[in-house]
Formats: structure tokens, sequence, C-alpha cells
């Protein structure tokens, strides 16, 4: 007998937690095994529990959704997110993407969409709410672009990808190193061998381009 798919469901309001739940549950394939009201508790039981899936209210109390799926991504853990949110607006869309999530669904539509993202997801897929797909389309169109365009980038390792993408989101190289758990001299190098590879000079090009190009990356 197949094992059921091992879910972590966060979000702070109990009425629409418990309705999420009771209609999660009523799948046999599927087993709520841990409930969360606030980020740093999502957080912390993810890493303890390692569920394949974690269901993230975007708006939470300490650590937001996103806060915890760049935090899921880090870590390199396998746990799939699915980011719960009110946003129809394709630049926080874009957000989530960059952190790492497979799931995007609209909240008013999540009784509706909710089975079906979490199949989705456990089959390695990606899931995202009917009413916003075409940002996944706009999406993959800038990527194609960004790549014809910037030929190099695809010269990135995974690592200075992932560096890339915390320089366009504003962090410093002291915030990056604390993030990945690496030295400010690692993330220095990393940035310097991202420049050479993206024939970039001058002290602010590579964060010029990362912003210029943040919604892409």
């Amino acid at each position: 007998m197949k094992n059921p798919v091992t879910i972590l469901l966060a979000d702070d309001h109990p009425l629409f937690r418990k309705g999420l739940r009771d209609l999660i549950s009523s799948n046999k394939n599927y087993k709520v095994i841990v409930e969360v009201s606030d980020g740093d508790s999502a957080s912390e039981e993810i890493l303890n529990m390692k569920p394949d899936i974690a269901i993230l209210d975007v708006d939470m109390p300490k650590k937001n959704g996103l806060e915890v799926a760049r935090l899921v991504q880090s870590q390199g853990l396998e746990t799939n997110i699915i980011i719960l949110t009110m946003y129809k607006d394709e630049f926080f869309f874009n957000e989530a993407m960059d952190a790492g999530v497979h799931g995007y669904v609209l909240k008013e539509s999540a009784i509706d969409d909710i089975l079906e993202s979490i199949q989705a997801v456990s089959e390695g897929k990606y899931y995202i709410s009917p009413l916003v797909s075409n940002f996944l389309v706009s999406r993959s169109t800038e990527q194609a672009t960004l790549r014809t365009q910037t030929p190099l980038l695809d010269s990135l390792t995974r690592s200075e990808r992932k560096i890339l993408n915390f320089i366009a989101q504003g962090k410093s190289t002291s915030e990056i190193a604390e993030v990945l758990f690496i030295s400010p001299k690692t993330v220095e190098n990393h940035r310097t061998n991202i420049s050479q590879k993206l024939n970039l000079h001058g002290t602010h090009s590579l964060v010029k381009f990362a912003i210029a190009n943040k919604s892409i990356l």
C-alpha cells in the first residue's frame, strides 16, 4: 500500500485552517501530520517532521510564507511548498517562484484548488490557480527572452544562481552568507565569478543587473 503524502498546514486563521484540513483529510492519500499558526513554528516543524508538502499562508505572524519557503530552499530540503495567497499580482507571483514554490493557490479558490494542487505537486509538477495561470506563461516567455539576450546566464552554477537571486532581493554579502551558512569571503568569491561570467564591470553593475532582471532570474 502506498504511503500517504504527508502535509504540514500553516495558517493563522483557525476556521480556514480547519476547513482545509477537513477537505485534505477526506482523501485517504493525503495526511496532515502537523498544523501551525505562524512562520517560526512552520520552519521548525518542517525541519523536524520533513513533510512531503508544506501548505503555507503567505501572511502569517513572525515569518511569512515566502520567508519559510526561502529557508526550505536555502537548506536544500525535499519538502515542496504550496503558497496560499490573496495576491493576484505578477510581481508577487514571481517572488514566490523565485523562492522555490511549486504551488500558488489563491485563497478565494483554495477549496476548489487545494486537492488538485497537492496531487500535482506530489507528482513533481507545478500548480498555479487558473485565475493567475497566465503569469506562468508570461514568466516562461520572459525567461526565454533573457536567456536569448544573456546566454552566459546558463554558465552560472546552481550556487551562483542562488546568490544572484539573493542579490536581486537586496541582500548584502553578510546576509547572504548567514542564510546559506557560508563565509562572507565565499560569497564575495561567488560574486566575482558571476560578474566575470556575465561580463559585468564596475562597482554596482552586478547589483543593477540582478535588480533589473529580478522577476525572471
